[in-house]
């Protein structure tokens, strides 16, 4: 009994080291992603697992695609305090907010809450031994991160993020970029 629990944590410790291995490497591959402009989910089909590869980097694709998770305090986005929207990095569907964006001390980007809910879906998840709530795009599937319920008030929740499943726009651009819905979240927070 002990033998195959030793082996179980083996398999467990040796996938959690490939993919921070795996991660790292592809982190230092430069972004090749093509920015879309604004977000219409009548409009949207996701472009297929070849042309994933080609616009996504290793790491995006990896995170993304096949639930990989970056390393925490080196990626893009866990100490980012400027203020916009974080977009799905495969659809620009609207995913969280600055406003509602706080330090977790976790090394990746954490939400109380989503921006756009409807944009959020959820999911059991019994990798790495353990049973968590997966949070993914509902309109491209991509894969965010995970849902705790260890947040501060009001909501009590964490949605701890992966920055490579993202796309960070920031509140200048939103108008230029196809959200200026959304500046008037921004507004209302400097009044």
């Amino acid at each position: 009994m002990n033998r195959g629990r030793d082996i179980t944590r083996g398999l467990a410790t040796a996938l959690l080291l490939a993919t921070l291995a795996g991660t790292a490497a592809a982190q230092a591959q430069p972004a090749t992603t093509t920015h879309i402009t604004g977000w219409n989910a009548m409009t949207f089909k996701k472009p297929s697992d070849a042309e994933l590869k080609q616009k996504l980097t290793p790491e995006q694709y990896t995170v993304t695609q096949h639930e990989g998770t970056e390393r925490p305090f080196h990626n893009a986005f866990w100490d980012n305090h400027e203020a916009g929207i974080y977009v799905d990095i495969v659809s620009g569907e609207p995913l969280f907010s600055s406003l509602d964006k706080y330090d977790s001390g976790t090394g990746w980007p954490s939400f109380v809450r989503p921006l756009e809910p409807d944009n959020i879906t959820t999911k059991s998840d019994h990798q790495l031994f353990m049973e968590r709530t997966e949070v993914r795009s509902a309109h491209a599937n991509s894969h965010l991160g995970h849902l705790f319920d260890d947040g501060p008030k009001p909501t009590g929740l964490r949605y701890c993020m992966n920055s490579a499943a993202m796309r960070f726009i920031p509140v200048d651009r939103l108008e230029a970029e196809g959200y200026g819905q959304y500046l008037s979240l921004f507004k209302k927070a400097k009044a």
